[in-house]
């Protein structure tokens, strides 16, 4: 019996391919998290491999030079710096600074400049597994991922993480490629100056510099000032040990 003679009536060829679109990105979706909670916790022991922003500054033509090193071969001056001039909160947040979120959202509403209010942990996931830029959509996956590190991760994996994968400018990610390349010597040994100089250049590693172009002597005395009342009030006791 034919379709014309009271058979079922195929579907048309535009509703079964949104039928099909629909089932596979509901497939995906399902799949990404746990997929993605799977590559959060074996990078917290691994390691990461080469970021997407690595693979930005390669596709440049810039040759991308990184050294890993575990915290222990990190100096405590340049955990504090990045603290002091990242985020004071690190050590007690649960990855997002809820008053700088306050804070940013009023500016945006009084017609302000825009300002940061990015975590060390947002900052790392984003360097980790997603890339520089803006939009609602890298937003939403950074705030995924944040979460996850902080359920997965320590503070002091946080942190060694963020200070492996941050770029400092041309071609240079990680502190101890940094600390060797600007200072010739081991992260270990940089100095309280010398760490704040590298804290200092971080919002904008590519434009600003530590080599003597920088040119914001300013912030590098703040972060100092600030990086004694980190120590001084134990603001980076998840990372260093007392």
């Amino acid at each position: 019996m034919s379709a014309s003679e009271g058979g079922p009536k195929p579907k048309p060829v535009w509703r079964r391919v949104v039928v099909f679109i629909v089932t596979w990105v509901f497939i995906a979706g399902v799949s990404f998290i746990p997929l993605s909670a799977a590559a959060v916790f074996i990078i917290g022991w691994t390691g990461p491999p080469p970021t997407f922003n690595m693979a930005g500054t390669a596709m440049k033509g810039v040759e991308v030079r990184r050294t890993w090193v575990p915290l222990k071969n990190i100096s405590p001056h340049i955990v504090r710096a990045v603290i002091a001039a990242e985020d004071q909160q690190f050590c007690t947040h649960d990855g997002f600074d809820r008053k700088q979120i306050a804070k940013a959202l009023e500016d945006a509403d009084r017609g302000r400049k825009l300002r940061g209010a990015s975590t060390i942990s947002q900052q790392t996931a984003k360097n980790v597994f997603l890339y520089n830029g803006g939009g609602w959509v890298r937003k939403g996956f950074e705030v995924y991922f944040t979460f996850l590190i902080e359920k997965m991760w320590s503070k002091a994996r946080i942190m060694e993480v963020y200070l492996n994968v941050a770029e400092w400018g041309d071609g240079i990610y990680g502190v101890e490629q940094a600390s060797e390349e600007r200072f010739d010597k081991d992260a270990v040994k940089l100095t309280q100056r010398q760490a704040a100089a590298l804290a200092a250049v971080l919002p904008n590693p590519n434009r600003w510099r530590v080599d003597g172009s920088y040119a914001g002597g300013r912030r590098n005395g703040q972060i100092q000032t600030l990086m004694g009342v980190v120590r001084r009030d134990k603001l980076d006791v998840c990372v260093v040990k007392y």
